[in-house]
């Protein structure tokens, strides 16, 4: 029966064996994994021998590429999600690169508030790149495989810089913090050389932590299956695809979050505590209208990108699915800096201003 089990197609086999969802592949992908196929042959074949767990650690299986799965699920959506990933790569760019310009150009946006929204802006570019164009790549050609030298390169750009827009974030809410509170302070204590030692400090803080972090996940054992049920290289995927003890590499994610998510939000959260009881005392009403203007963007900002990114990693392993993952991953990723030019420009009546003078020269 065996012998003549290995003449039925790919798609039958599929249906015969009930792939595992770890095992999921693409039926029309030429990434069919062997070592899946050999899997489920020798639990029809030989029911006494069913895989039970994963392999002894004399038995494991060096894998030198992995398989991001995506929205291979979907199939059907394929081209619509490459068209739409690709209109909202490019309205990033152009939304992005566009505040980056004018932060540079105009001379009334040469504040401290603007320098750190150029960085801003210049970081949501980076941050997308290291995802976006990869998943177009996957989406336009259908070859999902990711080399595990670029996987875990993906990776350590992403928590980099994910560590660097969260402190960067938590500097812009310290810069409104000075200047509506301590307004006669504020060009002293936010001169240049403090602007750029902030920038600085928000861009390498989080290097040493990650990079050791990527490279602790990476000299775990991989077996089983190779396929990354995620759209980019994040931790929790593939720490879930890992063969023997991952405690402390858990352990350093959830440190992680507590370092580079929690740590800026409790001073932002604490920033704004004070922003908002000093602009309750102001005496008129056009001028706590006017603080609170200069804020509502930065904090809009903010409940984006830190509700979805603390929702991902800090809640309880139990709550987490691969599709809730990959949902909330989205608005991190992508949904927000997609937002954040807008967010920026059209609450915002000096960056309207300078696009305006931008356009029209």
């Amino acid at each position: 029966m065996c012998k003549e089990y290995h003449i039925l197609t790919v798609q039958t086999i599929a249906v015969v064996l009930s792939i595992d969802v770890d095992d999921q592949i693409h039926l029309d992908s030429p990434y069919l994994s062997l070592k899946v196929y050999e899997k489920h042959m020798i639990s029809f074949c030989f029911p006494q021998m069913k895989h039970q767990g994963k392999p002894p650690e004399g038995n494991l299986t060096a894998w030198k590429e992995f398989v991001l799965w995506g929205f291979a699920d979907v199939p059907q959506l394929q081209w619509f999600l490459f068209g739409l990933f690709f209109v909202i790569y490019m309205i990033i760019l152009l939304g992005n690169g566009t505040i980056l310009v004018i932060t540079k150009v105009e001379p009334a946006l040469q504040t401290p508030m603007y320098f750190f929204l150029g960085n801003f802006s210049f970081l949501e570019i980076s941050y997308v790149s290291v995802t976006l164009p990869r998943m177009l790549l996957n989406l336009g050609t259908q070859r999902r495989t990711i080399s595990l030298v670029a996987c875990a390169t993906q990776m350590c750009f992403i928590l980099v810089l994910g560590a660097t827009e969260c402190f960067l974030l938590a500097v812009m809410a310290y810069d409104r913090y000075v200047a509506i509170c301590n307004p006669l302070q504020y060009p002293l204590v936010m001169n240049y050389k403090v602007c750029i030692q902030l920038v600085a400090a928000s861009w390498i803080s989080g290097i040493p932590f990650q990079v050791g972090q990527t490279f602790q996940v990476f000299s775990l054992p991989y077996c089983a299956s190779n396929v990354i049920n995620h759209f980019f290289c994040d931790i929790s995927p593939i720490l879930k695809l890992a063969c023997g003890e991952t405690f402390t590499n858990e352990l350093m994610v959830y440190v992680a979050a507590l370092l580079f998510v929690s740590a800026p939000f409790l001073l932002i959260l604490i920033s704004y505590i004070k922003i908002i009881s000093t602009v309750l005392k102001l005496p008129s009403a056009t001028s706590r209208a006017k603080a609170f203007s200069t804020c509502s963007s930065h904090l809009t900002v903010v409940v984006l990108f830190f509700g979805s990114a603390i929702i991902t990693y800090l809640r309880p392993e139990a709550s987490h699915s691969a599709e809730t993952d990959k949902v909330l991953s989205l608005f991190y990723t992508i949904v927000t800096p997609m937002f954040n030019p807008m967010i920026y420009s059209l609450r915002n009546k000096d960056v309207i201003m300078a696009l305006r003078k931008l356009l029209g020269k």
